[in-house]
């Protein structure tokens, strides 16, 4: 096992790879190192894909992934972690029973059903399994409003039913859940955070762009970071929430689709040689 104090804080995402770029692992490892901390994987899945959408992708086979967990958290250790493309129902419950095993802190799920563009990226017999096995396990989870209707088996249209997903999914046993509400009609972009004793509005602008792919890879990266280095979970939230803001303000129109958001938006422009 790793040392006591580690000369940086570790963090593990459990996704699958994009190979434009602009979500999945690769989004995450961005968002780690511009919050300062030392980014590890373990693949689920890699997907054919670019801006304009997925046109495949080939599972990691379950052992594999699980071996991924268990060799990465053995040795240099991990101080929070997150999932994302889980893909099917047996990568799911392979990827639970190593979560376990290694006793993996601050489990951040982002339950990931389809892609930006509507591919599926779950299989459905795999929503029932992430529902038992890696929820319970979770610090915090993060669906977006048809992610939320998917776990809590009902139609999410307001800001109410926002209210009830939480408590749905809260049944499922994660610690706390924050139903993103970006899908809903509104000039704001207003998140809902729950705990079970406290329920906060976290409210951001509605930045207007097409480029928004990456936004909750980024979102649930940047709170995994933030809880790594130390943040209670309602500020990791709140600095994610902050930081997701910034990237979709700085989304890079990149490709003839939906271009990423930019997890380096605090580095400012690179100019061009």
């Amino acid at each position: 096992m790793s040392e006591a104090h580690p000369p940086r804080p570790r963090a593990l995402t459990i996704a699958g790879s994009d190979s434009g770029g602009g979500a999945g692992i690769q989004a995450d490892l961005k968002t780690f190192s511009a919050l300062g901390v030392f980014g590890m994987t373990a693949i689920t899945a890699v997907t054919v894909q670019n801006t304009k959408g997925v046109s495949s992708f080939e599972e990691i086979s379950p052992a594999t992934v699980a071996e991924q967990i268990r060799a990465v958290a053995g040795d240099i250790g991990v101080d929070a972690a997150k999932t994302g493309m889980l893909a099917s129902a047996a990568i799911v419950e392979a990827a639970a029973e190593a979560i376990e095993e290694m006793r993996l802190p601050h489990l951040v799920v982002d339950p990931v059903f389809v892609s930006k563009h509507g591919h599926p990226l779950l299989a459905d017999d795999a929503v029932d399994a992430l529902g038992r096995l890696i929820l319970p396990l979770a610090t915090l989870v993060t669906p977006n409003i048809p992610e939320a209707a998917g776990l809590a088996g009902f139609d999410v249209d307001t800001r109410d039913d926002m209210r009830r997903a939480a408590g749905a999914i809260l049944h499922l046993g994660p610690r706390a859940v924050l139903v993103k509400g970006g899908h809903l009609e509104s000039d704001r972009a207003a998140d809902l955070f729950v705990d079970g004793a406290v329920e906060e509005w976290i409210d951001a602008e509605r930045i207007d762009t097409p480029h928004t792919h990456g936004t909750g890879c980024t979102l649930s990266a940047a709170i995994t970071a933030h809880l790594a280095r130390g943040a209670s979970l309602a500020d990791a939230v709140r600095a994610g929430k902050v930081f997701v803001t910034e990237a979709i303000r700085h989304a890079l129109p990149l490709g003839e689709g939906i271009g990423p958001v930019d997890q380096l938006w605090s580095t400012g422009p690179t100019p061009r040689g």
